[in-house]
């Protein structure tokens, strides 16, 4: 059994009482809203147990104490709740089509679920909460999980997993864009853990199913227990031509030059986030107001939605800080926090804050505070009570029994805190943020010194790394950005495995870092958090308009920034940082681009101001905390190229956007003309150690010969040159990667010769015999390209076998004679020997008109004391030369144009010009002519 303080006992917590009792500190709290109950099990019991009685002081009554019995509902209630049961279906607008909202039909035990459809897409969403409230703390505890099924989309995943498992950037980047337009209506005081989860159940590869999931979760929240201020509802607006989009499908996105995401309420922007191809400030704001009056549209049906089905919001369970203990800190903190907030430098700054909130929390909680002005006869502390107390107790000596009574001699007992821990830093935390906008606002001037419209100083210097292709650090005041680039081949290349992006790659990526030391902290080092994912693609989309096409520049491109000081905009820190490295590197830019992050203080009425909101440019850590904006906009001159808001109250109106805008431009180019004066410069040009790039264009159908039978051709290209890759294309595209130009010229030179296109008559020089066949002999006339030189093409005089006069690796001179319709080559050798001389008498007796033919008996020695072959030369009446006509040397003295000769001899036709060769069988009766051109 529990012992009470009062010396009672008390009732057991494994009884069943029908409520719990409960003293004159913590009161029961009640609501005419049906309370969440816990589970029966006894670790929750005494887990809650603890916390009622562990717990006294003001700060106790933040926790709700809930009965472990069901209390009693009112009929009215309990109609109303099994009401929330039942489906409902709805149509909202969603652009210039319809979505369809569907709850009840799944997910009932949630707190509140929501099935969007838009055409074949499908998100559901549902929001859970715990029963029990953790710690409080100066953050609303709310975690979003977002996650793309492969199976939505017909497919598995690409890789050895075939489970979803690691969220991937993309789905890390929807969490964000749920997340941020969320927190801001969340309302304060509510410290129940709170879950969405987010899933896409069905894709159609036309309909994108992020700004459904904004607009699900919006609504999903809506529908719950959870207290909020308004609903969210999530758009995105596209430009085609010079109209806008809103919510276009990804076809229409192809042909947008801006991808603006816009989530909000129906009288506010609490986000947007995009990026564009250099627009002006005129137009963003156009798109803006587009997408507003989508959300605004979508809100009002939304709300409908809610008085039809909504469960009552858990306000009973929002728990405040006192609000005398914002006037107690401020009189104890006030001057001395003053001064503290004008430290220039953050590290001196933040320690002097620490120690000034542990005065301030010592003062308030151990020793109990003690008014500054003295105390009043009506005024008692709590330690005046506790001395009382202490002195209406007996002290018996110890062993000593007074009759009728026992006596418990006292411990010592600690001081009851007057105000929670918890409580008093929260409030610290506000208090200070009301300091550092109130000197902003009355004495103009910010923490380090600068007025509203001031940049900090900026430096940056490139090539710092040496064997680095490209590298730059750039430093903003206190934030400082350490920008490595990197080239690569397509091998290097990040494949996208997603819904939207089946096997594509990304030829640009930078990726961001944010080590623990950037703040002068210890912390360990995993995975990319959600935050370096999000800067890290913001970074990268507000340079990628300015890289080259691929057909100029065919590296690819990484990107490495490594915040080594942080004091705000460090993701803008990386903008500049990452064009500077770029420029080093050798990357052809298109233009300079650079960042800038914008601050606001949105009411300056409270602080003595004219009521107008005041715009901070490049604002510190401590601004972006204490403020109510975080605007990043990046690009050059005269356009944007990304831009990302956050919003943290309501109220953002366009014209305040506007004057953002216009400021963050000038801001823009007084950091673009620092960024000139880099020292050293950036090089412009590719390092030494970068890798070589070569493009090719071949016939498409030659890609083969490349690659040759299984990859082995490409293979021993790769092995014999000592290239890095060889990248082939279906189109005929050939990137050769190597090292160096040597290996580069070589493999240029064998893929030259394997995708050549050979004409007939070309010459070929000094040619290896590869090797030697009965019928001929094969002659590589260029790496890796072989042509057949038949053997009666090798020499002028008959030839038995090939290797009485050749052996494999003798250099020849060939000329291509023929080309067949496989693509094999013929060559011949006697094409290019000298004609033999001959005697008059000869050449008048071989002299041939027209298309006669001229024979010419060869009585040599005929094979297996045999046959004497006889070879006849034709050529067509053209009037080419006569070399082109075979000679050979006459034994016999017979030169008629019918000789005898042994039965079944054998003649050749030689057609040179035609190069067709043909076996003709003579009989006993004497060959007396050949067909020529017209058929003779």
């Amino acid at each position: 059994m529990l012992a009470s303080t009062s010396g009672v006992r008390s009732t057991p917590f494994y009884a069943k009482p029908s409520h719990f009792t409960v003293s004159r500190r913590c009161k029961f709290l009640s609501s005419p809203n049906p309370p969440r109950f816990l589970t029966p099990k006894i670790s929750s019991k005494c887990s809650s147990l603890s916390l009622l009685f562990s717990r006294n002081g003001v700060g106790c009554n933040r926790f709700s104490v809930r009965a472990l019995v069901e209390p009693e509902v009112s009929d009215s209630v309990a109609a109303g709740c099994s009401s929330l049961l039942q489906p409902v279906s709805v149509k909202i607008p969603f652009g210039n089509r319809e979505i369809l909202i569907e709850t009840g039909h799944i997910g009932r035990q949630a707190s509140g679920s929501v099935m969007a459809t838009d055409g074949e897409t499908i998100v559901y969403t549902s929001v859970c909460l715990s029963d029990v409230p953790s710690e409080p703390s100066d953050f609303f505890p709310l975690s979003v999980t977002y996650q793309e099924r492969f199976s939505a989309a017909g497919r598995t995943s690409g890789g050895f997993f075939k489970r979803e498992g690691k969220t991937k950037d993309n789905e890390v980047l929807i969490c964000r864009m749920i997340d941020r337009p969320l927190r801001p209506t969340m309302l304060k005081g509510f410290y129940h853990e709170t879950q969405l989860l987010s899933w896409v159940l069905s894709y159609d590869g036309l309909h994108c199913p992020d700004a459904l999931a904004v607009t699900a979760a919006g609504i999903a929240v809506a529908l719950s227990e959870v207290p909020h201020s308004e609903a969210i509802a999530g758009v995105r607006v596209g430009l085609l031509g010079d109209k806008f989009v809103v919510n276009p499908t990804t076809k229409e996105m192809e042909d947008s030059t801006l991808d603006l995401f816009l989530a909000g309420t129906d009288n506010a922007t609490l986000m947007i986030e995009g990026y564009c191809d250099f627009l002006p400030e005129e137009k963003l704001l156009e798109a803006v107001q587009v997408g507003q009056d989508a959300v605004r549209e979508i809100c009002s049906a939304v709300k409908a939605l809610v008085k039809k089905c909504g469960k009552p919001k858990m306000l009973d369970a929002i728990k405040l800080p006192p609000l005398e203990l914002y006037q107690l800190v401020e009189k104890i903190a006030g001057d001395e926090l003053h001064n503290v907030l004008q430290i220039k430098s953050k590290i001196p700054r933040r320690k002097a804050i620490s120690l000034l909130e542990e005065k301030v929390i010592n003062r308030l909680t151990d020793k109990g505070y003690i008014s500054m002005e003295g105390t009043t006869g009506s005024v008692e502390t709590i330690q005046d009570l506790i001395d009382d107390d202490d002195e209406d107790e007996e002290i018996v000596i110890d062993g000593e029994v007074d009759e009728g009574d026992v006596h418990i001699k006292p411990i010592s007992r600690k001081s009851t805190p007057l105000f929670t821990e918890v409580d008093v830093k929260l409030v610290f935390k506000e208090v200070s943020s009301k300091f550092l906008r109130r000197r902003i606002v009355e004495g103009g001037k910010r923490s380090d010194g600068r007025s509203p419209e001031d940049i900090r100083p900026i430096t940056s210097r490139c090539g710092l790394l040496p064997r680095a292709h490209g590298s730059a650090l750039f430093t903003r005041g206190e934030t400082q950005s350490l920008a490595v680039v990197t080239l690569g081949d397509k091998q290097m290349a990040q494949k996208l495995d997603n819904l939207a992006n089946v096997e594509e790659f990304k030829r640009f990526y930078l990726q961001y870092s944010f080590p623990p030391s950037s703040v002068g902290e210890i912390g360990r080092m995993r995975a990319p958090s959600r935050r370096e994912i999000g800067h890290g693609t913001l970074a990268e989309r507000a340079l990628e308009p300015i890289l080259p096409i691929e057909d100029e520049f065919p590296y690819t491109v990484r990107v490495e920034s490594t915040i080594t000081e942080s004091n705000g905009s460090s993701s803008m820190a990386s903008v500049c940082g990452g064009c500077l490295a770029l420029q080093d590197a050798g990357v052809p830019l298109k233009c300079s681009i650079a960042g800038i992050a914008m601050g606001l203080v949105l009411d300056t009425h409270e602080f003595g101001g004219d009521g107008t909101p005041l715009i901070l440019s490049d604002i510190t850590g401590a601004e972006d905390a204490s403020g109510d904006m975080d605007f990043k906009v990046a690009g050059n001159e005269d356009g944007i190229t990304a831009f990302q808001m956050d919003i943290k109250v309501e109220g953002i109106t366009l014209p305040v956007m506007k004057e953002a805008l216009l400021q963050a431009r000038d801001g823009r180019r007084r950091i673009l003309a620092e960024m000139t004066k880099c020292s050293p410069p950036p090089t412009k040009s590719l390092s030494k150690y970068a890798p070589l790039i070569h493009i090719m264009k071949v016939a498409p159908e030659k890609v083969n010969a490349i690659i040759g039978s299984g990859g082995k051709k490409v293979k021993s290209i790769i092995e014999e040159t000592g290239i890095e890759a060889i990248d082939t294309q279906d189109d005929g595209i050939v990137k050769i990667t190597a090292k160096d130009l040597s290996s580069l010229e070589k493999s240029k030179s064998i893929i030259s010769s394997l995708t050549m296109v050979p004409t007939v008559g070309d010459i070929y020089r000094n040619c290896e015999i590869k090797s030697i066949v009965p019928y001929g002999v094969f002659v590589e006339i260029a790496p890796g390209r072989e042509g057949l030189c038949h053997i009666s093409e090798l020499t002028s005089d008959w030839l038995a076998k090939a290797e009485d006069a050749f052996k494999v690796g003798d250099r020849v001179d060939v000329k291509l004679i023929e080309v067949n319709d496989k693509g094999q080559l013929r060559l011949s050798r006697r094409a290019l020997l000298p004609v033999p001389e001959t005697s008059p008498e000869d050449l008048s007796s071989k002299q041939l008109t027209g298309n006669q033919a001229e024979v010419v008996a060869d009585s040599g020695k005929a094979s297996d004391e045999g046959t004497p072959k006889k070879y006849v030369s034709v050529s067509k009446a053209d009037g080419l030369p006569r070399e082109k006509i075979e000679q050979t040397k006459v034994k016999s003295s017979t030169t008629k144009l019918a000789s005898s000769s042994k039965t079944d001899s054998a003649v050749t036709t030689l057609l040179p010009r035609k190069k067709v060769f043909k076996r003709v069988k003579s009989g006993s009766k004497a060959v007396t002519g050949v067909s020529g051109k017209d058929g003779e």
